[in-house]
């Protein structure tokens, strides 16, 4: 049954001037997406070959993700819970759920297919956990909708191997009596969505060695990884790593000597320790050739000559 007031409640934050992000977010739905919170339409469903299309484009992180989705369910399915993996649209393209609670469900909306993005249903934990990038819970009246009231939603979102956003990954409940239990399930969910994205980067990057780095409050939802291959040059790294080091797809292109230098040169081959020596210098010269040549102590003709023949002046950009 719909709250009194419940409407009258979100129209307020355009005059009260609350500065809680909630309060943002309502106000996104009202000004930004123009929405309505006495619609009482059920969400946009996408056709089966949509959905179809929707699936495939996650790829490799919707693979990375099903066992983690069922250990997740296993901690919160008797809680009367789902668990629901959606894309950057907030379309959940996969969920879990116990079969009795499965009708409830289905009338909500919170079924694959549905588009739960912050543009279409106002607040809610899919939608606004996208737009904002952040972990969070939005519990029953905190949602814009008058008839979403009845849920609680705690939501992570998810990165893919290059540190975009790729989707989400929330826990839903149509019963009451949970808010105790919120801390519990956010954490539940966030560990969830770390193992998913620490999972799909490694299998991106099958070959490379994985070099952690320190956590950072500022990404909850992402493990600080970088890929480094066996010249000791960053080729990957997930979205806290990219934060925390102000990485770009640029960066990254033009090469990034890893930071912990773990590679043990004196165990290699000749060749193959100055094919790591040249990389590295390359990369802290930004690809100038004549200062990565000053670094290693050689001219610049003799450099150009070390790059033909380690096999580096193709595909690469040195100037």
């Amino acid at each position: 049954m719909a709250e009194p007031g419940h409407a009258e409640r979100v129209l307020s934050v355009l005059s009260d001037g609350a500065a809680t992000p909630l309060a943002a977010s309502w106000r996104r739905s009202l000004t930004q997406h123009r929405l309505d919170p006495e619609n009482r339409r059920p969400p946009e469903t996408l056709s089966g070959a949509e959905l179809r299309e929707a699936q495939d484009r996650m790829g490799p992180l919707l693979a990375a993700a099903q066992d983690n989705l069922d250990a997740l369910f296993q901690a919160v399915g008797d809680g009367g819970c789902c668990v629901l993996l959606t894309n950057a649209e907030g379309v959940p393209v996969d969920r879990r759920g116990v079969a009795a609670d499965d009708p409830v469900f289905r009338r909500w909306g919170l079924w694959n297919g549905a588009v739960w993005s912050e543009a279409r249903e106002g607040t809610n934990g899919i939608g606004t956990c996208l737009a904002e990038q952040r972990v969070l819970t939005i519990h029953r009246d905190q949602h814009f909708h008058t008839r979403n009231i009845g849920l609680s939603c705690t939501v992570a979102p998810l990165f893919d191997p290059t540190g975009r956003l790729a989707g989400a990954l929330d826990v839903s409940s149509c019963r009451s009596g949970l808010e105790g239990l919120t801390g519990l399930v956010e954490r539940a969910v966030t560990d969830a969505a770390r193992r998913i994205e620490a999972r799909a980067f490694r299998e991106a990057f099958p070959q490379a060695r994985i070099v952690l780095l320190p956590e950072s409050s500022a990404d909850r939802a992402s493990v600080p990884m970088l890929a480094v291959d066996g010249d000791d040059v960053v080729i990957g790294a997930t979205r806290a790593a990219r934060v925390a080091l102000k990485l770009t797809d640029e960066t990254l292109k033009r090469g990034l000597p890893s930071p912990d230098r773990s590679a043990d040169l004196a165990s290699l081959d000749l060749d193959r320790a100055e094919r790591a020596a040249v990389r590295r210098a390359l990369t802290q010269a930004g690809g100038n050739v004549s200062a990565a040549a000053g670094l290693l102590g050689l001219s610049r003709a003799t450099l150009n000559r070390k790059l033909k023949r380690l096999d580096l002046a193709r595909g690469r950009e040195f100037h």
